[in-house]
C-alpha cells in the first residue's frame, strides 16, 4: 500500500488538504532493524560479473570477494589499531576502489566514518577534528602531512601496509552489536551558509536510502555499471558507493580530481565509459556543463550509456535543454537532497519523470514534506513555492557537538527545515528554485539567481556564470552577474546586460557585471556565493 492511498491525499501530488503535507507516491518500504554492512551483505549479488572497478587502472575486485575482504580488514583493523565501537575514523582521500572496503569494515567493527576533503583548506580539517575527536586516520601519501597525529596514527590507503590488512586474517571475528540508531558516518556540511558542521547519520538513515533505491530499481538483463565520478566524502558519492554494491552493479571508480588545469577531464571520463560499456554515469552539475560545451563526446563510442545521473546542485534548464539535443539517447536525472537527508530525498523515476525540465522527480519512500512560507508560517499547496521542509526516516541524527544548531534545523515533530525555496507541482514532481539566503531582494522585489544564470549560460559567449546580491544605497540590493567568457569572446558588459534586460521583468535585470577566469564552487558543483559576496564587498570597500 503507498502512502498516497488515503482518502484525504490526492494521488496525484501527494497533497494532503487537510494537514497540509505532501506523501510520497513511491511504494512504503519495510527498513530493516540491521547494521549497515549486515543489511548489505544480506543483498549482495552473485554476478560474475559485478565489481569495483579503477577507472585509472583497471583493476577489478569482484563483489562476490567483498564479504572475504572486509572482514579480514576489519579483523586485521582491530587487531593492529584497537579500533572499537564508536571509535571515529577520519578519512582524507581522493576517490579509490579501497574506500568501500574501508567504509564497511569500519562500520562492521561499530566505528563512525568520517570522510573529509583533500583540498580543504588547513583549518577546516583542523575544525573537523575537534568536531569529531577521531583516533585514526586513513589518507594517501598526498594528503597524510596535513592530518596532525592521532592516538592510532595515519594509515596510507596507497602503501603496502593497507594492502597487507587486506590479507587473510587468522584472528577470529566477533562484530559488536550495533543498533539501528548508532551514528555509522559524521559527513560535513559544505559551510556555504556558515561554519562547517558535523552531520551525524546513522545506520538506519543508510540503511533507508538503500531500501528505497532497491524497492524501485527495475529489472535488468544485465547488472548495470555505474562510473562514478563524484567524491566519495561527499554525501552524494558515499551514499552511492555503498547503495550500488548492495544492489549488484559494478562502481567503476574515478577520482574527482581527474582535471586538467581547472576543468573535468572529458577525454577521461569518456575513455571509461567506452573501455567499461557504463551504463550510468554520476556527476556534479559543471560536468553536465562541459559535455554539452565540449566536442570531445564526438571522439567517444557511448552506445553503452544510458543515464546520467546529477546531484548536489541545480542544472539550469538551458543546459538540461542543450544535454537532450546533444546526448539524445541519454536520460539526464536530477534528484534533490541535503547531507542532512543522507543524500536525494526527491529522485525521477523512469524517462516520462526525467523528462519534465527542471525536476528533481518525486519524493523517496517513507518520506514526508511541507511547502512552508518563510514569511507566514503557512504550509503551501502545490505549485505554491516556499521552503521545503522534509520528515522521515532519512533524516539526520543531529549536528556532531551541536544541540542548539540541531535544534535549530530540525523542530520537535522531527521537520527538517532545508533553508531551500521549493515547490511541488501538481503530480508531486519537486522543483528547486533557490536558497532562501540567496533571494536577491530589490526595491521588496525577491529575484532568484539562478533563473539569472540559466539566462545567462544560454549566451554562446558565456562558459559560466553565477549572480549575487550587490549593496544599492536605494534598492537595497541589485542582482550583479560574475561571467566566464568563452575564449576568445570579446562579450562586454553592456551587451551582457542588454541580453538580459530583453529577457526579464526590469527589476530582475543585471546591473552590475564581473569577468572572472572560474566561479568558486564546491566538490558537488555548488556556487560558493559567499565567497563571491565578499569579494564584491571588499573590492568596494577599496574604492572609497
Amino acid at each position: 500500500m503507498t502512502a498516497a492511498s488515503n482518502s484525504t491525499i490526492d494521488p496525484n501530488s501527494g497533497f494532503s488538504p487537510r494537514t497540509k503535507i505532501f506523501h510520497s507516491l513511491r511504494p512504503s518500504i519495510s527498513i530493516p532493524p540491521s547494521p549497515l554492512p549486515r543489511y548489505i551483505f544480506s543483498l549482495l549479488s552473485s554476478s560474475p560479473s559485478a565489481a569495483l572497478i579503477d577507472a585509472a587502472t583497471s583493476r577489478r575486485i569482484p563483489l562476490s570477494q567483498l564479504p572475504l575482504l572486509v572482514q579480514s580488514l576489519a579483523s586485521n583493523l582491530r587487531r593492529k589499531f584497537n579500533i572499537r565501537k564508536n571509535d571515529v575514523a577520519f578519512i582524507l582521500s581522493s576517490n579509490s576502489i579501497h574506500i568501500p572496503l574501508l567504509h564497511l569494515s569500519l562500520l562492521s567493527l561499530g566505528a563512525i566514518v568520517s570522510p573529509s576533503n583533500p583540498l580543504s583548506s588547513d583549518s577546516d580539517i583542523s575544525h573537523q577534528i575537534r568536531l569529531t575527536s577521531p583516533v585514526i586516520a586513513f589518507a594517501t601519501s598526498s594528503s597524510a602531512a596535513r592530518v596532525p597525529p592521532l592516538r592510532e596514527g595515519t594509515v596510507l590507503l596507497d602503501s603496502p601496509e593497507f594492502e597487507a590488512l587486506l590479507l587473510p586474517s587468522t584472528a577470529k571475528f566477533d562484530p559488536p552489536e550495533v543498533f539501528p540508531d548508532d551514528t555509522a558516518a559524521i559527513l560535513y556540511s559544505s559551510g556555504t551558509t556558515g561554519r562547517v558542521k558535523g552531520v551525524e547519520l546513522t545506520h538506519r538513515n543508510l540503511v533507508a536510502v538503500i531500501a528505497g533505491a532497491r524497492a524501485i530499481r527495475a529489472a535488468r538483463p544485465s547488472p548495470p555499471v555505474t562510473l562514478c565520478v563524484v567524491p566519495f566524502f561527499h554525501v552524494y558519492g558515499f551514499s552511492m558507493c555503498l547503495r550500488e554494491v548492495a544492489l549488484g552493479g559494478s562502481l567503476v571508480v574515478a577520482s574527482a580530481e581527474t582535471r586538467r588545469g581547472r576543468r573535468m577531464d572529458l577525454e577521461l571520463v569518456f575513455g571509461a565509459v567506452k573501455e567499461f560499456s557504463v551504463t550510468h554515469l554520476a556527476v556534479a552539475p559543471p560536468v553536465v556543463v562541459a559535455m554539452v560545451k565540449s566536442a570531445v563526446a564526438e571522439k567517444y563510442d557511448l552506445r553503452s550509456l544510458e543515464v546520467v545521473l546529477c546531484g548536489g546542485a541545480p542544472v539550469a534548464n538551458t543546459v538540461i535543454e542543450r544535454f537532450r539535443a546533444k546526448f539524445s539517447s541519454v536520460a539526464l536525472m536530477q534528484a534533490y537532497g541535503l547531507t542532512e537527508t543522507s543524500a536525494g530525498v526527491a529522485r525521477p523515476l523512469g524517462s516520462i519523470e526525467s523528462e519534465v525540465k527542471g525536476s528533481n522527480g518525486r519524493l523517496v519512500s517513507n518520506c514526508q514534506a511541507r511547502i512552508v512560507d518563510p514569511l507566514t508560517g503557512d504550509s503551501l499547496p502545490p505549485l505554491r513555492p516556499g521552503e521545503l521542509w522534509i520528515r522521515g526516516p532519512v533524516v539526520m541524527k543531529g549536528y556532531a557537538g551541536d544541540k542548539e544548531a540541531t535544534a535549530a534545523m530540525i523542530d520537535a515533530e522531527g521537520w527538517l527545515r532545508t533553508g531551500d525555496i521549493c515547490f511541488f507541482d501538481e503530480n508531486g514532481l519537486l522543483f528547486y528554485v533557490e536558497r532562501l539566503k540567496d533571494l536577491i531582494k530589490y526595491n521588496g522585489y525577491q529575484v532568484a539567481p539562478a533563473e539569472l544564470e540559466d539566462l545567462l549560460l544560454s549566451h554562446p559567449a558565456i562558459v559560466d556564470a553565477a549572480v549575487i546580491p550587490y549593496p544599492d544605497d536605494d534598492a537595497g540590493q541589485i542582482p550583479a552577474a560574475f561571467v566566464v567568457k568563452e575564449p576568445g569572446s570579446a562579450i562586454n558588459e553592456s551587451e551582457i546586460m542588454d541580453f538580459v534586460a530583453q529577457k526579464v521583468a526590469p527589476y530582475k535585470k543585471v546591473r552590475h557585471v564581473f569577468f572572472t577566469d572560474t566561479i568558486p564552487k564546491n566538490a558537488a558543483g555548488k556556487i560558493l556565493r559567499k565567497e563571491l559576496v565578499k569579494l564584491v564587498l571588499t573590492h568596494t570597500a577599496s574604492k572609497l
